[in-house]
């Protein structure tokens, strides 16, 4: 099954940055697209709010994904 939705250690190792700084960029997302303290930001928004080619990130977390459910 492919993953839809990104989460902070995702964020952190894409972008190179710390988990509490993704965190924060998370927390931002969900502020620029409306969302719930509880709702999930998608590889979509994410990739729409950062400027970053979509289908790569969306392939390289579900590939990453897929490898460790693997094991």
């Amino acid at each position: 099954m492919k993953k839809l939705c990104i989460n902070s250690n995702e964020v952190a190792k894409i972008l190179g940055k710390e988990l509490s700084t993704a965190q924060r960029i998370l927390r931002t997302i969900k502020d620029a697209y409306g969302k719930k303290k509880h709702q999930f930001v998608s590889i979509r928004e994410f990739c729409e709010y950062v400027d970053l080619p979509y289908e790569e990130i969306f392939n390289m977390i579900n590939n990453k994904s897929q490898s460790n459910s693997n094991t």
